[in-house]
């Protein structure tokens, strides 16, 4: 767990580089209410606090959610979150082990369904903002929910690109003609293309490493262009690139630190790897046929259901019983 929170550190920086300070407060925030709501279960269930709490497990699952908030998403959504991420899908499944869904994406999936405008309120990024919030006006935002008489909510935030792109497309407009708007980068969105990067070598990091199997990322990233270059030749002008699909929204992320969870997730190698395609092929569909933008956290609880009947066909013969 301790290596996991290293590699995230170069996309928080990132993040915090791109869309200023608040990230800093929301991962205190987050796993501030996951270390506080793990060490009352751990009472209320009679287990030792200080040994559960060592492992690292709530900081981590805090810190996934934080790095999906808008930067100035108010307080009470990470209670919220983790709320449902520790008590509901982690506690009450029995604890660290026995957790059926991702904490975090059941944490993130219950605020977004609950907070949609809170959920909405993204920042622009340094290089398209007339100026980010200071640490005084983030923590005013954070803390009471509304921003400084002097700032305005319209004026600091935007759509994502993954909104830009979805409500471009609802409105017949050409994908060069979305491509236009100052947002958009090379590949995904100015910033967000870069956060993905470090997402990807702190991920890799982690596979050199050994703490997490090549099985599950590269079932997700290389489904996204088995799934997606296809429509994209066929029609560029009305259908994203496959890069466009991985450097915008949570799917790096995903590949290496939400979808490798070993509890959540299935036991054999080729189990993993139909895992990871079926999280990338519902989040593709989410993205295109969906209510919500990005679809990474309900693709990845959809296919935590599937994780039994997985292992139960993909777990190999045991040599020398019959098939």
């Amino acid at each position: 767990m301790q290596q996991v929170l290293v590699a995230l550190v170069p996309a928080v920086l990132a993040h915090a580089w791109y869309f200023g300070p608040g990230i800093f407060i929301q991962i205190t925030l987050a796993c501030g209410f996951a270390v506080l709501f793990e060490g009352i279960m751990l009472r209320l269930r009679k287990r030792p606090v200080k040994l559960f709490l060592s492992d690292y497990s709530a900081v981590v699952t805090g810190v996934l959610f934080a790095l999906c908030m808008p930067s100035l998403a108010p307080w009470w959504v990470s209670a919220t979150g983790m709320l449902f991420a520790v008590v509901i899908a982690k506690q009450l499944y029995g604890g660290l082990g026995f957790n059926m869904f991702n904490p975090a994406m059941v944490g993130f999936a219950a605020v977004i369904i609950a907070f949609p405008t809170e959920l909405s309120q993204w920042l622009a990024p340094r290089a398209l903002s007339p100026g980010l919030p200071g640490l005084s006006e983030t923590m005013q935002a954070i803390l009471t929910g509304s921003l400084p008489a002097a700032q305005s909510w319209d004026a600091l935030t935007q759509a994502t690109p993954l909104d830009s792109l979805r409500t471009g497309v609802q409105e017949g407009l050409l994908i060069t003609e979305i491509h236009d708007a100052a947002i958009f980068g090379d590949f995904g969105g100015i910033g967000w293309e870069w956060i993905a990067n470090w997402y990807l070598i702190g991920g890799l990091w982690l596979v050199y490493k050994r703490v997490i199997s090549w099985h599950v990322p590269l079932a997700v990233l290389a489904t996204v262009f088995l799934v997606a270059t296809p429509p994209w030749l066929l029609g560029p002008d009305i259908n994203p690139s496959p890069l466009q699909h991985i450097f915008s929204g949570a799917l790096v992320m995903c590949a290496f630190f939400i979808a490798t969870d070993p509890v959540s997730g299935p036991a054999t190698l080729r189990g993993k790897l139909l895992f990871g395609a079926g999280i990338t092929v519902l989040t593709l569909a989410i993205r295109r046929f969906g209510a919500f933008p990005d679809g990474v956290a309900f693709a990845v609880l959809l296919m935590n259901l599937c994780v039994p009947l997985i292992d139960r066909y993909t777990t190999p013969r045991a040599y020398g019983h019959r098939k």
